[in-house]
Formats: C-alpha cells, structure tokens, sequence
C-alpha cells in the first residue's frame, strides 16, 4: 500500500514540476485534486478525516482576500491607478521604478497573483500607447510584484498558510520581511533597467483594452475596508481568518456590485489545488516512508529543521515545483516564527528565478501573450536569476544580523 501511496504523491509533484501529465488534458489543479482522491481512496479516509488534513483558516483567508481583491478590480481602482501613472512625464528608466514600487506595494496588501491579473492589461495599453517595449515592464510588473507580496502574510498564499499555521504575528514577520523587500525593489529596478538601456522604445500598434470604469465611492469603500482590516491585524490579537471573513462580507454588502459578479472573481483553480495539495501533503507526512526519508537526509547530515537547510532547500524546490507546493511540503520543518520568517522570504524572493517558481510570472506571461506579446523564459531568466539570487542573498544576511544582534 505504501508503495502505491509513493508513487500517487510522486506523480503529484511531477505534476506541479510540468504542469501536466503527458497523455491527459490535466493541469496543477487536476492533478492535485486526484491525488487527494487516490490518497482518500487508497488509506480509507473518511471525508471527516480528509477535511481534518485542510486548514480552513487559510482557506477563509485567501477566500476573502479574492473578494476584497474584486471589489477593487470592479471599482475601477486599477484602471484609476493606471492613468495617474500614464499621465506621469518621466523617462522609461523612472517609469518602470514607479511600477515596481506601486505593484509591489499594492500586493503587498493584496494578492500578488491578483494584483499582476488586473495590472497586466493596463500595463500593456500604457506601453504599446507610450511607444515603449513592454518586456522590460512586464518583467518589472512580475518581480515587483513578487518582492512586494513578501513583506506581509496577506501578499500572496503561501504566505497566508506560513502565518495561519504558524499562528505568527502580523507586524513581527514585517519587521523582518520590509528592509529585505526594500533593497529587492532596488535591486529588480537595478538590474532592468541596466538590461534594457538602449531598448526601451519600439514602434507599437495601440490595442482597446477594455477596463471597469473608475468608481470613486466604490473604490473608497474597498480602500475604507482594507485599511480597517490591516490596522485590526497589527494592533489587535484577533483570528485573522474572522476578521477576513467579516470585511468581505461587510463588501458583499453593496447596492450596485452584484455578488454574483464578485464571486465570479474568486480564483476557485487555487482554492482547489490548496485542498489537493494538503490532503496529499498531511496523509504522505504520516506514513512509514517519510520517516525513513527524514532519517537517510540526517545519515548525510541534512535538516530539514535547520534554518540554513530551510532557506536553500525551500528556494531550490519553489523553482521546482513552484512556491506553493514548497511551503506546503516544508512548513511542517519550520518550528518557530523565524523559521517562518525564513521559509516565507526565501520561498517567494526564489520565485522570481524562473516562469514557473510562480503563478505570478505565470499570470503576468500568459495575459501578455493575449495582446501578442511573447517573454520567452530565456528572457525571463537573464533578469529574473541575477534579481532572486541576489534578493535571496540580501535577505539572508539581513535576518541573520538581525537573529545574531537580537534587533528583530
């Protein structure tokens, strides 16, 4: 049995390595969700016991996060945000700063995954009205992205999973995570900028692209909402997952933004491939072979537990199999909030290395190529290894002084 069960969870993760299995039309998803099933049905599981191996708190989070994410999307925020942006005067180098600043920032607060979705297409309308080359700023849109959505546990998923099972403090991680993310936008710009020099403009055609008209009351109402929630979880000692959950409610509450509309906004792919993944994750964890697994990586002298083994391992496998199924195959090593601090950081500054290491790039590629823009991952890799590398290293010796002098 317990050979049948290795092989299910190889297949997964060979799964989330590809992206699919030669011979079928499955994605990440798919997989995952007949990993769960084939885990449920091969260990006798009672639907009981396969609900007990997910963590609903995350999943309420990242839930209602979609939802407060939508509010913004369908108020306009965006589209709003994107003309104050074109109508800045500022050269190409200037302009891609303030993009990696204003992406970062935004998800930071609100989804990395989410933010690069609603962004890409006003992004290339500004590019292609500007004359500019949207490589260079779709790479930037993507890494800033990324760096921004470490410096909170509501940036991106795995994130969102690190503090709920944890149980960290919202303001405690961002003490270690802000100066890191900081000297990484610093870092993203540098190396963009310095790759595109000679290339910033093209001739390009103008393309209509179609975006939610600016409503202010709305978007002060999504704005109202997520300052309230964001002060509710630095100040207060408060289960994050009701907090978020009543905020999205409170939003739902609206006379002329049709719930149905909202919810049509939900990522429902993600939500499903967090449920796979856990089932699968938390049943392997349990068997006989993970424990003999842990014990031969201790024979050549690896833990798992270390922090230093925690922080290269989680960057190698988040380029592997992306960094959402790293943290949910790591995190039951991490024992203490630095631990945490460690596998947060180093899992979502390693995704910008390649296309796949996250949904972000993902997302911020696959929108582009929708308006015939095409960033190969040869490309993608020349800025993306020298930025996570370096972003990974500035963030280590950052918490390491911070652990060897006690300041965080």
């Amino acid at each position: 049995m317990e050979l049948w069960l290795l092989a299910v969870f190889c297949l997964v993760y060979l799964g989330m390595v590809f992206g699919n299995l030669p011979g079928l039309a499955l994605d990440r998803t798919g997989i995952a969700l007949l990993g769960a099933i084939a885990f449920i049905t091969l260990k006798d599981l009672s639907l009981q016991q396969a609900v007990a191996d997910i963590d609903i708190s995350t999943i309420a989070i990242l839930f209602s996060f979609m939802i407060i994410s939508a509010q913004f999307y369908y108020s306009g925020f965006y589209t709003y945000v994107a003309g104050r942006v074109e109508r800045c005067a500022m050269s190409p180098s200037s302009f891609l700063f303030l993009l990696i600043i204003v992406a970062g920032t935004l998800s930071a607060a609100l989804i990395n995954d989410i933010v690069c979705l609603a962004m890409t297409p006003l992004l290339v309308r500004i590019c292609l009205k500007k004359k500019l080359n949207p490589i260079p700023f779709l790479l930037g849109l993507a890494c800033g992205s990324n760096i921004g959505s470490a410096i909170t546990l509501i940036g991106n998923p795995q994130n969102m999973l690190i503090g709920q099972v944890l149980h960290m403090p919202f303001g405690e991680y961002s003490l270690y995570a802000l100066f890191p993310c900081l000297i990484g936008w610093i870092i993203a710009w540098a190396v963009i900028a310095w790759q595109a020099k000679g290339s910033w403009h093209v001739e390009n055609h103008e393309v209509e692209i179609e975006s939610p008209a600016f409503d202010r009351w709305q978007s002060s109402k999504g704005v109202l909402a997520l300052f309230v929630l964001l002060g509710l979880f630095l100040f207060f000692d408060l289960p994050r997952d009701h907090i978020s959950l009543a905020v999205a409610g409170f939003l739902l509450l609206s006379r002329r933004m049709a719930s149905h509309m909202m919810l049509s906004f939900i990522d429902w792919q993600l939500l499903v491939l967090f449920i796979g993944l856990f089932i699968v994750n938390y049943e392997f964890n349990r068997t006989e072979m993970m424990t003999s697994f842990l014990q031969l990586l201790q024979s050549y002298q690896i833990d798992l537990s270390a922090p230093a083994w925690l922080y290269a391992t989680s960057a190698i496998l988040s380029n592997i199999i992306s960094n959402v199924p790293a943290v949910m195959l790591l995190l039951p090593f991490a024992q203490n909030h630095f631990d945490g601090a460690l596998l947060a950081l180093s899992s979502t500054l390693a995704g910008n290395m390649f296309i796949v290491g996250s949904i972000a790039n993902i997302i911020v590629i696959s929108q582009a190529a929708n308006f015939g823009i095409h960033l190969s991952w040869k490309k993608h890799l020349v800025s993306g290894f020298p930025i996570s590398m370096l972003t990974l290293a500035a963030a280590a010796i950052w918490v390491y002084f911070c652990r060897s002098f006690g300041l965080i």
